[in-house]
């Protein structure tokens, strides 16, 4: 009898736990849910208010808005072109000077580096994540474009004087400011976000790999080539995106450096513009409703832009993730 009483009991127990348990999950599945929700409600309402806002930009436009150089407020003719094609150059390029960096950085931290030595440089070069952008705008305007006025730029232009494309690509007199400065500036801002994702992907490769490559008589840059690498091929890639993200919507630093001209230029070294940099220069002085509208619909390209990178860095995160799998795309 007693037993059968302890018995029932604990299963009553038991029920209630599980009871209490269930509930503590439906509360917390309709919080994540409510949380989901929301980011979607938050997404469509910037992209609703900015269409709305762009609304007459669009109707006077078209798609001529795009690929229209011209930016006149005086005559109210606008253009998208220039700004366009400064954000992508600028990004480009940020990421071509970066990427490379970033994994080198990562590379001797994680193997290279004598161990008193890896968390003093890492702390350093995370700290460059916490600078605010005025800073590196500042930095750039007052010493780094001199310095690269006077002795770097003149170098590379006679350097590429006689080569073709390249003194098209490296030409003009040395402003010190430019598209290529922009770039400059932005990848040093985005290398903490690489360096600091790729090492921590890095650290995640099992021991046993890289000592069974190494008991093969492999050299430390094939071990990170051959099975670094690959192991964590997804996290750098994601990383980088996270980096290229950040370079998309850079405002103020770029603003300082690049010029601020609405004008598409073969050479890198001429001033240019880019759709953060052209908005936050411009949009306290549009009076005229076309005028604002035109700077919200290149906030609308922004957007968009910035969304399509993202898009494609989930497929080619996901891509990578099968094949690493073993299975097809």
């Amino acid at each position: 009898m007693v037993d059968a009483a302890l018995t029932e009991n604990f299963a009553a127990q038991g029920q209630l736990s599980s009871v209490a348990l269930s509930r503590a999950d439906m509360r917390f599945r309709l919080f994540t849910q409510v949380a989901a929700i929301f980011v979607v409600i938050v997404f469509i309402g910037i992209m609703a208010s900015l269409t709305i806002g762009a609304w007459d930009s669009i109707k006077a436009f078209g798609f001529g808005f795009l690929t229209t150089e011209k930016w006149n407020p005086v005559t109210e003719i606008f253009g998208a072109a220039a700004p366009i094609y400064g954000t992508l150059v600028t990004s480009f390029l940020a990421m071509l000077i970066a990427v490379p960096i970033g994994i080198g950085i990562a590379i001797f931290l994680t193997e290279l580096c004598p161990r008193p030595l890896r968390r003093p440089i890492g702390i350093a070069i995370e700290l460059l994540a916490g600078i605010p952008s005025i800073i590196y705008g500042i930095w750039g305007l007052f010493v780094f474009a001199p310095a690269f006025q006077q002795g770097i730029q003149p170098w590379l232009i006679d350097l590429f004087v006689d080569v073709p494309y390249l003194q098209d690509l490296f030409a003009g007199p040395p402003y010190g400011i430019g598209a290529f400065t922009a770039s400059l500036i932005l990848s040093i801002m985005i290398l903490p976000f690489i360096s600091a994702v790729t090492r921590d992907v890095f650290e995640t490769v099992p021991t046993m790999l890289k000592e069974a490559a190494y008991g093969l008589g492999c050299t430390t840059w094939e071990v990170m080539w051959r099975v670094v690498l690959p192991f964590s091929r997804a996290g750098v890639v994601g990383g980088s995106m996270l980096a290229l993200g950040r370079a998309l919507g850079e405002t103020m630093a770029v603003t300082f450096v690049i010029g601020n001209a609405h004008r598409i230029s073969e050479s890198v070294f001429a001033p240019g513009t880019t759709i953060s940099a052209a908005i936050a220069n411009e949009f306290t002085e549009a009076v005229g409703d076309v005028y604002r509208a035109s700077l919200i619909e290149m906030g609308l390209i922004l957007f968009f832009i910035t969304f399509i990178v993202l898009a494609v860095a989930q497929i080619m995160l996901r891509t990578l993730e099968r094949r690493a799998g073993g299975a097809k795309p």
